[in-house]
């Protein structure tokens, strides 16, 4: 009953319209690791360099994350700044990739075989390295971005026709397939190979898609957004950690791991960086998810 995850580990300097933060916890490794946390044990596999913080790795083992997959190499750590002006968009002010340039995952013996696999935004590549060394796992995901979905079509192809679970957003699944309508492109995309298109909507929810069956989820409520960066990550990574502990994929499990992921995106948003994924107990997640589901039935 665990989750690795493979993805960016990065240090982020964050603008929005409620404040700044420097060199803060970052990249898709990072919030979906602490998000998953809280449902099942989870290794990351991924890069650093020799400068990345002490307590950046302190935090992770103290929220029981498994670092022994990060690689910590000379050099500078992957960097990135972004502005919203716009919740829904970041405007990129600067992308560092540093030792992240050079990244070639290796997955250590222990992460070769685990429940769940997130195989996060990076180059499909890199995504195929992986699956090329695994040898057991009872739920694969992907999630890529638009950048990816230009560049490398080809590789990007072969990760979705091999994974369980794809995570796009709208403007992915139609760039994705050419289509203009979301249930289309997620069908063209079902029709490749994975079981399940998870399609995120920020700030209205998502919807899951199986060849036989649809569940919508409205976003959590939050009045108060404070930084959206990793809320997708966060999802994605609560999501498939719920998922670690069941050894098949129900249209009932779906509707769990849904609503987890919902509420964990809305607890990331609500504070800088990382600060929202850390310090929840179960009974606070657990007592949102029921909000959800009485708010929305």
């Amino acid at each position: 009953m665990s989750l690795v995850i493979v993805g960016s580990v990065g240090l982020d300097t964050i603008y929005t319209p409620q404040g700044e933060i420097h060199d803060a916890l970052g990249g898709s490794a990072i919030y979906g690791a602490l998000s998953g946390s809280h449902f099942c044990p989870v290794s990351i596999v991924g890069v650093v360099g020799s400068d990345f913080p002490l307590e950046g790795m302190k935090l992770l083992t103290d929220n029981g994350i498994d670092t022994s997959g990060i690689a910590v190499l000379k050099g500078k750590t992957f960097r990135w700044a972004g502005r919203y002006n716009n919740w829904n968009k970041a405007e990129t002010i600067f992308t560092e990739l540093n030792v992240f340039a050079d990244f070639s995952p290796s997955m250590p013996a222990s992460c070769k075989c685990c429940n769940s696999l997130l195989l996060g935004n990076i180059h499909p590549s890199l995504q195929l390295q992986v699956l090329s060394q695994i040898t057991s796992y009872a739920h694969l995901a992907c999630d890529t971005m638009n950048y990816w979905i230009n560049l490398c079509p080809d590789e990007l192809a072969k990760v979705i026709g091999s994974v369980d679970i794809v995570f796009m957003n709208e403007d992915e699944v139609k760039d994705w397939t050419g289509k203009n309508n979301v249930f289309s492109a997620a069908r063209a995309i079902l029709s490749s190979g994975p079981k399940w298109v998870i399609v995120k909507r920020g700030e209205y929810g998502s919807v899951a898609i199986s060849p036989t069956y649809m569940f919508f989820s409205p976003a959590y409520p939050v009045e108060n957004v404070v930084d959206p960066t990793g809320a997708g990550d966060s999802y994605a990574g609560a999501f498939m950690a719920y998922l670690a502990n069941y050894p098949e994929l129900t249209p009932q499990l779906i509707h769990s791991a849904v609503r987890y992921g919902t509420i964990l995106a809305a607890r990331n948003v609500q504070r800088f960086s990382v600060q929202g994924l850390i310090g929840l107990s179960q009974n606070e997640i657990d007592a949102d998810k029921e909000n959800l589901i009485k708010w929305t039935t």
